[in-house]
């Protein structure tokens, strides 16, 4: 109900808000889902009467260059759709974030970078709007339905090689079924078909780069050195000699505070530990400094409700994964971002109000 708020104070004053456009937003993206997450922030900023300047990945200049296009291709005036490209430290990003004339900066990308991002945007007071960094836990009860569990969880943990935000990297599974549960993930993961992204049969495609690459590869060197077993993966395919391929990598006998529990690694590697209570797992859930999403899997209706409300997240699924509506609330807590984006939400960020006091 942004802007359609009015109070009668006793009849000694009307009181209403109305609301403007908050002026340029800059909008800095990540390379991960270039175009989807692009989509989220433009709709409702021009929707709100805002302009903005978009800021794509150098990784990824492709498709918010053809977005611009499309928009000057269907009338939308010169100036409201901008397009900058360029790196982010000392560059476009840094430019944009330090600008007087930029009114607003909406990021999605690495918690680091947003901390750099709000240092620039400081001396001048921007709104900003941060979706960032994640570390999902998905929790498993012994009475959900495993076979649904397991086809879910293949994507939760391996959607576009484990580089999207709100994968469930941490699986924490109740330690009756954590046998069934291995056997049949573990199954399944080494069905899934690494291979060229043209190809139909392709399950996993390549990683961004071959610095993400080195710093996936790191990680999988870390877990052995912390005494973590590979179930499946941890390597380069064999069939594929070019490109930046790892198999997708399945992780158990690590403890709660080894870094590839803790860290973002951001590609196909998933850690499995077991959990006895439900005590112990919302206190495993929560032994993060991210706070984006999370999966609960149960069949019991008390405990979804009970446990879903002590997750420390700004996105709880039960018994589904990545189902979003763009009405809901969307962002994170903690060092996974601030403010959220979607529906009335997205309009607060992309709008001011005025307080209007009219004294009868």
């Amino acid at each position: 109900s942004l802007g359609n708020e009015a109070y009668n104070q006793d009849n000694i004053a009307l009181h209403y808000t109305v609301t403007r456009p908050v002026g340029v937003v800059a909008m800095i993206n990540p390379w991960n889902l270039p175009l989807l997450l692009l989509t989220w922030k433009l709709a409702p900023c021009l929707a709100a009467g805002s302009t903005a300047v978009m800021k794509p990945a150098e990784l990824t200049p492709m498709t918010a260059t053809k977005l611009a296009e499309i928009c000057k291709e269907a009338g939308v005036p010169d100036g409201v759709v901008n397009i900058v490209h360029g790196f982010g430290k000392d560059s476009a990003g840094a430019f944009l974030s330090e600008h007087p004339l930029v009114d607003a900066i909406t990021f999605t990308g690495e918690t680091r970078t947003g901390t750099t991002i709000m240092k620039a945007a400081a001396p001048t007071l921007k709104k900003v709007s941060f979706e960032l960094g994640g570390k999902n836990p998905a929790i498993i009860f012994a009475d959900s339905d495993i076979e649904e569990v397991v086809e879910t969880t293949l994507h939760s943990s391996f959607r576009n090689q484990g580089q999207v935000c709100l994968c469930a990297s941490r699986i924490y599974v109740e330690r009756s079924i954590m046998d069934e549960f291995l056997q049949k993930f573990v199954a399944r993961t080494k069905e899934l078909v690494v291979g060229d992204p043209f190809d139909a049969k392709t399950n996993i495609g390549s990683l961004v780069g071959k610095e993400h690459y080195e710093k996936v590869m790191r990680y999988i060197d870390i877990a052995k050195e912390e005494g973590g077993t590979i179930l499946t993966g941890g390597k380069r395919p064999a069939h594929m000699e070019k490109g930046y391929f790892i198999e997708p990598t399945i992780i158990v006998g690590l403890d709660e505070h080894s870094r590839c529990v803790k860290e973002e690694i951001f590609g196909p590697v998933v850690t499995v530990l077991p959990f006895d209570s439900e005590e112990e797992v919302i206190g495993y859930a929560n032994d993060t400094t991210y706070g984006l999403g999370a999966t609960i899997w149960t069949n019991d209706l008390r405990r979804a409700h009970r446990v879903a409300g002590q997750i420390e997240s700004g996105i709880v699924w039960v018994n589904t994964w990545y189902l979003r509506d763009l009405r809901t609330p969307f962002g994170g807590m903690k060092q996974s971002g601030i403010g959220r984006e979607g529906g009335a939400h997205s309009f607060e960020f992309y709008c001011e109000q005025s307080n209007v006091t009219i004294k009868l």
